[in-house]
């Protein structure tokens, strides 16, 4: 039989009459299956009479005994000996000799900071005095933030007044993972306006700059080297007008500006995304290819027609972001009836063009010209394809070098080292 005798809100502890004894229970951790454990031990009549009228006691006890909780683990016991232990020093003590304690013995600092406790006293020590601010009530936001500030003192990070702000407005305050938003609300409106000319600075930085589409890692995937680029001039704008802030809340400011872009890149047509003015006319009716073949390197092909409403290289593109994967990273786009076309290898950031020098003729095998070159990312890719459908393999001679093998082996092993340097 167990009877509640006293209790407070929330997850503080309650003290209840199980078998005619009084004990403490109180929830902590998960069981194997998730559940939440519940544990209890033992005390005695003058402990409830603390707990009743001592609200700083009693959050104090709870702080030190979720250690023990959580040495129980998911199917352990409680250690009912050292929980007991902590009954007398914690509530029946003078303070000076509950400070003192503290400095020894594990105790969950995060619950008494989410119950009010004055943390600049929390951090000198002064447990006692720290709690006379302490509430019933609980703000977990608050407790999560202290948990944040100490990671970044960790790393030799203080933030001020601003880069606290811009931190709330982005959201990512207490979690640096988090993808940043705008939040206005989140800021103290004496410290707003000063948020957003931070921002502005950052936005008139990275004005008529954009992040492309990487139909290489799927539909929705970007220009990784795009986002680099906006990220390091939103950066450096950002130190050179507001020298004052801190790492993280440039680094968030910039991480604002390129989520915000990818976004706007997600959400345009691939059209617009890939196409520059005028290729529409350049890829139409008028084009000097009427029909090229897309293939992977599973044997999947996809035909393209002249007078077709999408351009060549956007059904490419579509093509691809449809079916690249880790073991499907070779790609060929091939105009038969003008013997030519190009190979893009992905995993290689390279592209070799092919184009028939004789054609077999009589049962003789035709006869075909292998050039290389290396590609510089996405972007490369995307204007060597738009290149070849307007206007074949003679069209990239301007985009070489184009290398026989043995060059462009030695090439690409020239490139790696550098880049592992």
């Amino acid at each position: 039989m167990r009877d509640v005798l006293f209790a407070r809100s929330g997850w503080i502890p309650q003290v209840i009459r199980e078998n005619g004894g009084l004990r403490l229970m109180l929830g902590a951790g998960a069981d194997a299956n998730h559940e939440p454990r519940t544990f209890t031990f033992p005390v005695g009549q003058a402990h409830l009479g603390v707990i009743r009228e001592d609200l700083a006691r009693h959050l104090l006890l709870w702080s030190a005994v979720l250690p023990l909780c959580d040495a129980a683990g998911t199917r352990g016991r409680l250690d009912e000996d050292a929980a007991v232990a902590l009954l007398d020093p914690i509530l029946l003590s003078a303070p000076a000799d509950v400070d003192a304690l503290f400095q020894h013995v594990p105790w969950e600092r995060s619950r008494l900071v989410a119950h009010g406790a004055d943390i600049p006293l929390l951090e000198r020590g002064q447990v006692c005095a720290a709690m006379r601010s302490a509430t019933e009530t609980s703000d977990g936001k608050r407790a999560q933030e202290h948990r944040a500030d100490r990671r970044r003192a960790e790393r030799g990070t203080v933030l001020g007044p601003l880069d606290a702000a811009i931190l709330r407005y982005t959201g990512r305050y207490v979690h640096g993972s988090t993808v940043p938003r705008r939040i206005p609300d989140a800021v103290a409106p004496a410290l707003l306006p000063e948020v957003l000319r931070v921002i502005a600075t950052a936005e008139q930085a990275c004005a008529g700059i954009r992040i492309g589409r990487d139909p290489r890692r799927g539909k929705r995937a970007t220009d990784k080297g795009d986002w680099d680029r906006m990220a390091a001039t939103v950066d450096a704008a950002v130190r050179r007008a507001h020298p004052g802030l801190v790492d993280d809340a440039v680094r968030t400011v910039s991480f604002l500006m390129c989520s915000e872009a990818a976004d706007r890149a997600r959400n345009t047509p691939m059209e617009d995304d890939e196409e520059a003015p005028g290729d529409r006319a350049a890829f139409g009716g008028g084009a000097r290819k009427t029909i090229l073949s897309f293939t992977d390197d599973k044997g999947v092909e996809k035909k393209w027609r002249a007078g077709n409403p999408r351009s060549a290289s956007v059904e490419f593109w579509e093509f691809v972001s449809d079916r690249s994967a880790s073991d499907n990273e070779v790609f060929t786009i091939e105009d038969e009836e003008r013997g030519e076309g190009i190979q893009l290898h992905f995993y290689a950031d390279s592209i070799a063009r092919v184009t028939t020098v004789h054609r077999g003729r009589g049962g003789s095998d035709p006869e075909y010209r292998v050039e290389y070159s290396l590609v510089d990312g996405i972007r490369g890719y995307r204007h060597l394809v738009s290149t070849f459908a307007r206007g074949g393999c003679a069209a990239l001679d301007q985009h070489g070098p184009w290398m026989t093998n043995a060059e462009f082996e030695r090439a690409r092993r020239r490139r790696n080292a550098s880049l592992d340097l």
